[in-house]
C-alpha cells in the first residue's frame, strides 16, 4: 500500500517512521520542508499533486487550521483518510468532509491516541470489573511547558502557540475531551474557560478549566495549561468503594479501595509513549486494507470539536450549556 504524509512537522515525522517499522515502505509527501530524511521519497507541494501518486492511505499532519485543505481532497479521490486531532479550528466546511467521505469509500480514523492508552485501558477494565463500586465523578489534568515540548525549535512559532493555524490549549491538548467520552459516555451539560494567564509569548489560549455533568449522572473537571513545570497527565476517579488514579506520564494505576492497602499496577511491556502511536498507525493500515474499523470515527472528532466549541462559547456568554446544543454546529 501507498500512503501520503501531508505535513512533515515532529508528528509527520513520527507516523513515517512508525509506518516503516510496521513494514511499509511506499510513501509520497506533501510538504514545502527540505529534509534529508525524505530524499529518495517523492515529494510534492500541493495536495492534488500529491494525490496524483494515487495513494491507498493519506496521513493528515499539518497544522489544525489546514486540516480540511488537504482531508476532503483525499476523502473525494477515495483514500483512507488518518487526522491527527483535532478536526479543525471550527466547524466550517467539516460537513463538506462528512459527505465526500460519504460518497467516495468513508474510511477515516481520527488520530486521538490515547485510546491505545495501557494505563487508560488499564483503568477502564478496573472500572468495567466494578473495582471501586459505582463512579461518581473524575478530575483529568495535562499541564506540560509548551517551550519544552520541542526545545530544537522557537516555541511562539509552533502551530500549538499560534491562534491562526489552530493552535491553543483547548484544541492542542483535547485529548482527555476524547477519552472521557469513550471511558464514561457523552457530557450532558458543559461548562468552562479558557484563556491566557502565563507569561509565555502566545496569542493562543494557554489554559482551560472544564466542567461536565455525564449522561450517566457523573460529573467531573478538566485542566488543561500550556505553563506547568514538571508536566502533569493523569486521570482520578472517584466511586462507591475506592478510587482510581492514571498516571498517564508512566501508565501507572493505582487502585485506592475504601477499606484496604492501596496496589499499582504497570503497564507490560513498560510504558513506552511511541506504542500508542504504533498502536493507532497499526489500526489504520488495517482500516486502510478494509480489515478493520477505526479506533475513533470522525464522529468522535466532531464531539470533541462541539465540547471545545461550548467551553469556548461558556466563557463568552457566563452559561452552561447543554451538549446536544452542539448537534446543529455542522453546517
Amino acid at each position: 500500500m501507498r500512503f501520503l504524509i501531508a505535513g512533515y512537522g515532529s508528528i509527520g515525522r513520527r507516523h513515517l517512521r512508525n509506518l516503516i517499522e510496521l513494514g511499509q515502505n511506499d510513501f509520497v509527501h506533501k510538504s514545502t520542508l527540505p529534509e534529508d530524511e525524505i530524499k529518495g521519497i517523492p515529494t510534492e507541494t500541493s495536495i492534488d499533486a500529491a494525490l496524483a501518486h494515487r495513494p491507498d492511505g493519506v496521513i493528515i499532519a499539518n497544522p489544525t487550521a489546514l486540516h480540511l485543505d488537504a482531508a476532503i481532497p483525499a476523502a473525494e479521490a477515495g483514500c483512507a483518510v488518518f487526522m491527527e486531532k483535532p478536526v479543525s479550528d471550527s466547524f466550517e466546511r467539516i460537513q463538506d468532509l462528512r459527505e465526500a467521505l460519504k460518497k467516495n469509500g468513508g474510511r477515516f480514523q481520527m488520530g486521538f491516541q490515547f485510546r491505545f492508552h495501557p494505563g487508560l485501558s488499564g483503568l477502564k477494565a478496573l472500572l468495567d470489573a466494578g473495582s471501586i463500586g459505582e463512579p461518581y465523578s473524575f478530575r483529568a489534568e495535562w499541564g506540560e511547558y509548551l517551550p519544552g515540548w520541542h526545545p530544537w525549535e522557537d516555541y511562539r512559532k509552533s502551530y500549538s502557540a499560534r491562534k491562526d493555524l489552530g493552535g491553543g490549549v483547548l484544541l492542542t491538548l483535547s485529548h482527555p475531551l476524547d477519552y472521557l467520552r469513550w471511558l464514561f459516555g457523552d457530557p450532558e451539560w458543559i461548562w468552562g474557560m479558557n484563556g491566557k494567564v502565563s507569561n509565555l509569548e502566545l496569542e493562543a489560549d494557554d489554559i482551560a478549566e472544564i466542567g461536565l455533568r455525564m449522561a450517566n449522572g457523573m460529573t467531573g473537571s478538566v485542566h488543561l495549561d500550556y505553563y506547568s513545570r514538571p508536566a502533569r497527565n493523569g486521570l482520578e476517579v472517584i466511586g462507591s468503594r475506592g478510587k482510581l488514579r492514571c498516571n498517564n506520564l508512566n501508565g501507572i494505576v493505582t487502585l485506592s479501595p475504601a477499606e484496604g492497602i492501596a496496589e499499582q499496577y504497570e503497564p507490560e511491556p513498560a510504558y513506552d509513549r511511541n506504542n500508542m502511536f504504533l498502536d493507532e498507525m497499526r489500526r489504520f493500515i488495517d482500516v486502510t486494507a478494509g480489515k478493520a474499523a477505526p479506533s475513533c470515527t470522525l464522529e468522535d472528532g466532531i464531539a470533541v470539536q462541539r465540547m471545545v466549541e461550548l467551553v469556548r462559547r461558556s466563557w463568552e456568554e457566563k452559561r452552561m450549556f447543554a451538549f446536544n446544543g452542539g448537534a446543529d454546529s455542522v453546517r
